[in-house]
């Protein structure tokens, strides 16, 4: 045991003068690496003798836990990382360390012999700081598991080898003009991929390279505050700042790296519209519309967006009558326009005060000692004067007038001037557009209008015509006012039945049952409301009316029972009156229809066909039915006989006999007599007319003694016979009323009648008189009653 603790003390103090040596050289990493290796080899010397040899009480003889090593190593051979060691390894070769886990093989190596690690890259621990390996001892001989499998780690130790980075190479904020000094902007935070945990390797520090003095950064978390105060937008509004992050807590020869902040100010509504001008000169014609436009005025703010919005205002009276302004809110312009009718002729000239002020106010900047916070402006308009049209007393015109007013009527007056300075005349006129039943007139010059025309009320309640009102002398200057004519109610129409009434009564109705009510309609309008008055004959002895003072009545029965074989239908007269002055009353006629009903009052039948056929039987309506076919037979029968006779007498005897057709012209030659068309068969064959046939389209001449004489002594034979056949025709009351058997074809030069031509007829029938038809005796009594009766008729 002496001899091993004189070994271990030996081998230690030579390692030490190495290590002191090792850390002259190679400075702070080789004064690391001392330190290892002393961890690394202190074990092996205080173990006791326990560990080197197997017992009952077996205790891990493992010589190290952990070991460590440098990143980045840029030696030419291995890197040594250390040793591994059992103190079941005696020396003799017979011990294999075997080695396994990440990277083994090909990162790192083991000499099975000695348990000697190697690294055989470089490594970076910024990719990977800790390998987790497995270490395993056997016996070569019998390949017996002297050490079982027992984890350990190798550590990568840091070295500043990487410089901090921002996120962004570019960074963009805001922060508010006018801003207290202190104000936060942003925070740009950088990182660094050195250990954090291991000296200042990663340890930052921030500091700004341009952009003061306005700027500053918090050196410890990068916080970028404002540094002056008042900075005013639309002084400068951008601004470029450069922050450094170093690590090395800041030291020397510590790494670094930059981003730039781009910062603008926001826009603060500091900034209060101001007018470029304080006079303003507008123009306008007198004709401009309400709620034209007719000029604008502009205010300026140096603050932009919503800060930039203006509203504008009159503050003067007279501005505020006629003119109003409102805001444009793409371009900020006040717009002025009109708000009432302009008149040159009253007003030539305004004058007026525009104020301007923010829409949006910051109460921070309102009492600030600059100027108050809004401006103002005069405004001048000019009104410029046309030539107006005429210009209505009223529009519309709204005109009553009572109906059944007589044509010439006064209606009512519209008056209409020139506005202009010379007032010119103007006359008037309808549009007949709106008047094409010509209803009423106007006078051109006064303006007043007339009826033409009755108007009836029930025909139309209002009439709306236009009324044109021209200059004289310039006629295109024209204006139309609509005026609306109210008929007023007449009480011109008479109550009459709402509707019609199909109305029964039963046989076996009692005295005193309601058949009907009925109710009336009236179509003037009565103030009051109408209110009608029923009533019937009092001395109607079947049936009675009550009034109900509802503009109803009921109609009930005086008497019971009637009968349908005494009379199946009644007219009921029914008087209704109305209360209007002057009173208007009329007859409407109630037919009431004797019905057979049920013992309920319900109707069955009221047709007086089925109260015949219910007495007769079957047998019975049979053999009527066959007389009634047999009679229509002999009628048919005896007619056919009739006009077989007829054809049986022959009013040509001879073949030869042509029946001439005079055809007669109501155009007549100078001098010439009257003809008319005539059958000279009937000359020739006197014995076919029989002598006492009467005609029936006159009245017998017995009734009218007069006999005309024929101043004609020529021709007896042929005078003698018309003069006897128009005796008979004249005497015949059953003669057809039309003249085929009566045509005469020999007047004579003396008639009464003289010419019977159309020629010097009057052109117009009303022209003609037809009294003198009355004295040409009775040939022409029956064209005398049908004309002079026609001019009668039509006069009245």
């Amino acid at each position: 045991d002496c001899l091993k603790s004189i070994s271990c003390l030996c081998y230690l103090s030579n390692l030490s003068m190495f290590f002191f040596f090792t850390g002259i050289n190679k400075g702070s990493k080789g004064r690391r690496l001392q330190c290892l290796i002393w961890l690394h080899f202190i074990p092996a010397c205080i173990l006791p003798e326990a560990h080197y040899h197997n017992s009952l009480r077996y205790k891990r003889g493992w010589m190290w836990n952990q070991f460590f090593l440098l990143e980045e190593y840029t030696g030419n051979d291995n890197q040594y990382v250390g040793k591994l060691h059992s103190n079941m390894d005696r020396g003799d070769g017979n011990v294999k360390y075997i080695l396994t886990g990440e990277g083994v093989g090909s990162l790192f190596l083991i000499d099975e012999n000695s348990g000697d690690i190697h690294a055989t890259k470089r490594l970076d621990r910024e990719e990977r700081a800790i390998y987790t390996l497995h270490a395993t001892v056997v016996d070569k001989r019998t390949n017996e598991t002297l050490e079982a499998d027992t984890e350990f780690n190798i550590k990568i130790h840091d070295i500043n080898d990487n410089e901090p980075k921002f996120s962004k190479d570019l960074y963009f904020a805001s922060v508010p003009e006018m801003s207290d000094v202190g104000t936060s902007v942003i925070q740009v935070t950088a990182t660094d991929a050195d250990d954090q945990t291991y000296g200042n390797s990663a340890k930052l520090v921030y500091s700004i390279l341009q952009g003061q003095p306005y700027f500053s950064v918090d050196s410890d978390n990068g916080t970028i505050r404002t540094a002056l105060p008042n900075m005013d937008r639309e002084t400068k509004e951008n601004y470029q700042v450069v922050i450094q992050a170093k690590d090395m807590a800041g030291q020397m020869g510590g790494l670094s790296g930059t981003t730039t902040v781009s910062i603008t100010l926001s826009d603060e509504n500091d900034s209060p519209p101001r007018f470029a001008n304080h006079t303003f000169r507008l123009s306008t014609l007198e004709s401009a519309e309400v709620g034209a436009a007719i000029g604008r005025i502009k205010a300026n703010d140096a603050d932009v967006g919503r800060n930039a919005e203006m509203q504008y205002s009159i503050v003067d009276r007279d501005g505020q009558d006629m003119f109003t302004i409102i805001s444009d809110q793409n371009t900020q312009e006040g717009v002025i326009r009109v708000k009432k009718q302009l008149d040159y002729e009253k007003q030539r000239t305004y004058s007026f005060k525009v104020e301007v002020t923010n829409t949006y106010l910051d109460p921070r900047f309102m009492y600030s000692p600059n100027p108050p916070f809004k401006d103002d402006a005069m405004v001048r308009v000019t009104i410029e004067d046309v030539d107006e049209p005429p210009v209505f007393s009223r529009n519309p015109y709204i005109i009553e007038v009572h109906e059944d007013t007589a044509a010439g009527s006064f209606v009512g007056v519209v008056s209409a001037r020139d506005p202009d300075a010379d007032n010119n005349s103007v006359k008037y006129s309808i549009d007949r557009h709106t008047d094409l039943e010509r209803l009423f007139n106007i006078d051109s010059v006064n303006g007043t209008i007339t009826t033409l025309k009755g108007l009836d009320r029930e025909m139309s309640k209002w009439h709306n015509i236009s009324v044109v009102a021209t200059e004289i002398s310039n006629p295109r200057q024209t204006t139309r006012v609509p005026v609306f004519i109210k008929v007023l109610d007449v009480n011109d129409n008479a109550p009459e039945f709402a509707m019609y009434y199909e109305t029964f009564v039963c046989e076996n109705v009692q005295s005193g049952q309601l058949i009907q009510t009925i109710s009336a309609v009236d179509t003037d309008e009565p103030l009051v409301g109408h209110k009608f008055v029923f009533s019937i004959s009092s001395s109607n002895p079947n049936f009675t009316i009550v009034d109900n003072e509802d503009n109803t009545a009921r109609i009930l029965t005086r008497r019971a029972g009637f009968s349908r074989r005494e009379m199946n239908t009644y007219l009921l007269p029914v008087v209704i009156s109305d209360n209007d002055y002057p009173i208007q009353s009329s007859t409407s006629t109630l037919t009431v229809n004797v019905c057979a009903c049920d013992s309920r009052g319900n109707m069955q039948s009221c047709n007086t066909e089925a109260l015949l056929s219910a007495g007769l039987s079957t047998g019975a309506l049979v053999a009527i039915l066959l007389c009634v076919i047999i009679l229509l037979m002999i009628v048919v029968l005896f007619a056919a006989l009739r006009r077989q006779q007829r054809k049986k007498e022959p009013l040509i005897i001879s073949k030869e006999d042509v029946r001439d057709n005079v055809v007669s012209y109501n155009d007549e030659g100078g001098g010439e007599e009257d003809t008319q068309a005539f059958d000279i068969g009937t000359l020739r064959n006197p014995e076919v007319m029989d002598a006492n046939k009467l005609r029936r389209d006159i009245i017998p001449e017995m009734l009218f003694p007069f006999q005309r004489t024929s101043p004609i002594k020529d021709n007896a034979d042929v005078r003698e016979f018309i003069h006897g056949r128009l005796h008979e025709n004249d005497s015949d009351p059953t003669a057809p009323p039309y003249d085929s058997l009566a045509t005469y074809a020999y007047e004579g030069s003396g008639s009464l009648a003289e010419s019977l031509s159309s020629l010097e007829s009057g052109c117009v029938e009303g022209d003609q008189e037809y009294d003198y038809l009355s004295n040409w005796g009775p040939p022409f009594k029956k064209l005398a009653d049908m004309y002079i009766g026609k001019d009668t008729a039509r006069e009245t």
